[in-house]
């Protein structure tokens, strides 16, 4: 999860049984709110049913989660998450790649994200398009496969959904084991990902980015710099914004534009010292 998240509103897309809504609940704390959103009704029941559990586990007065049915690529169809710009924080799991409709789930994200908020997701992408002839192919889309984006595509879409500058966390190749699986997805290279997104303007000039929009996907330099305060609960002597950019406790690190603005238009501010701007 990408701390910090202390009195956050965070969404998670595709919670399931509610395990890692759970989790989540207890970083945000009592102050914070944790929605989770599944398709599966039964799935909502095992959540549910564990909610007053974890709110005298957690020690809170009341529950602060809360799980409703719906489908991803239609949030609004949700009453309760109508209105936009609800969230400071949304989360999923393997679940983009298992959506009919991966595009609209990341401009339903976009929408309901506050401005300077981030979406952080894990999910299987693939280096070249999978054929649509195994889209419908039960095992390799059970296994995330078969409906695993193209890197150049994914990144096309988050661009086209408002986040202009994706940034990667870590990533990992995913082996096929079975021979038969393999020998219907090769030559395709499978990798799981973690990516973090973040809702910022899109910066027509250099004046535009000074004042916290993004110069889409490139890298400027002009100058500035943050060093981070060490104040990030569990990464009190580093911080990793993404593979990139690694920030140790108290030292000066030169920045581009789209990272200074990511760092300071976010809940990320309060843990940097900015230099430049």
């Amino acid at each position: 999860a990408p701390a910090p998240l202390e009195g956050m509103r965070v969404l998670d897309l595709g919670c399931g049984a509610g395990r890692d809504a759970y989790v989540l609940a207890q970083m945000v704390g009592e102050g914070g709110e944790v929605t989770g959103v599944d398709m599966t009704e039964a799935q909502l029941d095992v959540a549910r049913a564990y909610e007053e559990f974890h709110r005298e586990a957690f020690g809170y007065a009341k529950s602060n989660v809360r799980f409703l049915h719906g489908f991803i690529e239609s949030l609004a169809d949700v009453p309760e998450l109508q209105p936009s710009e609800q969230f400071d924080v949304i989360v999923s799991n393997c679940v983009l790649n298992l959506s009919p409709d991966k595009p609209a789930v990341l401009r339903e994200a976009f929408r309901l994200l506050r401005p300077g908020g981030e979406l952080y997701f894990s999910d299987i992408y693939a280096s070249r398009r999978v054929p649509s002839s195994l889209h419908s192919h039960k095992e390799l889309w059970g296994e995330c496969i078969s409906g695993a984006l193209y890197w150049h595509d994914f990144l096309t879409l988050a661009k086209s959904a408002g986040f202009h500058d994706p940034r990667l966390v870590a990533d990992a190749p995913v082996d096929v084991t079975d021979e038969t699986l393999r020998a219907l997805v090769a030559p395709i290279e499978f990798y799981s990902a973690t990516y973090r997104l973040f809702k910022l303007p899109l910066a027509g000039s250099a004046e535009d980015a000074e004042r916290g929009g993004l110069e889409g996907y490139r890298c400027e330099d002009y100058g500035l710099a943050a060093a981070y305060l060490g104040t990030i609960p569990d990464a009190e002597k580093v911080f990793s914004l993404d593979k990139g950019h690694r920030f140790d406790a108290g030292k000066i690190v030169p920045v581009c534009g789209n990272t200074y603005n990511m760092l300071k238009q976010s809940r990320l501010g309060r843990h940097f010292r900015f230099y430049g701007g």
